[in-house]
């Protein structure tokens, strides 16, 4: 079972503090490249894993989808979610991630941030290809690997005094313990190759993949964005189901 860190009232309330959490969407520096890689929403059933307090299913409904469907494992969460909106195209569900299998058929499964906490991603990747219309749209965004896999925080020097993000074992993937927002968290650690490959034995093709970092534009506008292009925060992967539903291999 997924760590449930975010029903721990000590990490939750740290969360709420973040700007992500206090602005929405807009609050997320990478979600502009992330709605880039989106298709219109109009009419589609749209699944969003890991929803958290549900900003991405209401920006959604706001754009067109027909119905979402949000689930997170953290109750307290949901009940934030539920606070925020009621909208009857809008269902949340209690799920943990490691064994949750949809019902119905999504033209769209979305994730932000949540991946990273999934142990088995390979059965995860194959309930979401079947649960997925022909063509259907896959898009996530997940913790890059070299966080997953820091030794200690912040930059350091080395004996040339080079600045050098130190990185533990990240060729060695499972599970790693951190502190973020509150003591022992933890975090998949997986490189970027396993992910991907993990993917395309789910069956889906794979269209982009990105290692986000801010624009200029961004960095003018919050200076403390500057330190983001020291090395990727996140990665951005968008693919789909084939549309006749399988893959021909060469």
């Amino acid at each position: 079972m997924t760590q449930n860190i975010y029903d721990n009232p000590d990490f939750f309330s740290a969360y709420a503090a973040l700007p992500r959490s206090r602005e929405g969407l807009e609050g997320a520096p990478e979600w502009p490249s992330v709605r880039a890689l989106l298709p219109p929403m109009r009419g589609l059933r749209v699944l969003d894993l890991g929803c958290g307090y549900g900003w991405f299913c209401r920006w959604a409904r706001e754009a067109g989808a027909a119905s979402i469907t949000g689930v997170d494992v953290s109750a307290m969460m949901l009940a934030r979610a539920a606070e925020l909106a009621g909208d009857p195209a809008v269902t949340y569900l209690r799920a943990d991630l490691e064994t949750f299998a949809p019902s119905g058929t999504f033209d769209l499964a979305y994730s932000s941030l949540a991946l990273h906490y999934v142990v088995d991603l390979g059965r995860l990747f194959a309930a979401v290809n079947g649960a997925l219309a022909p063509g259907g749209a896959f898009v996530f965004t997940a913790e890059h690997p070299l966080f997953t896999a820091p030794r200690r925080p912040g930059w350091v020097r080395d004996a040339e005094g080079r600045a050098t993000w130190p990185i533990d074992s990240y060729l060695i993937e499972g599970p790693r313990v951190t502190d973020w927002l509150a003591p022992d968290v933890v975090k998949q650690h997986r490189t970027i190759g396993t992910l991907l490959t993990v993917l395309l034995r789910a069956g889906f093709v794979i269209g982009h993949v990105e290692e986000w970092g801010p624009t200029d534009a961004q960095v003018a506008e919050r200076p403390a964005l500057a330190a983001e292009r020291d090395r990727p925060t996140f990665l951005i992967v968008a693919a789909h189901k084939p549309p006749n539903g399988t893959i021909e291999r060469q």
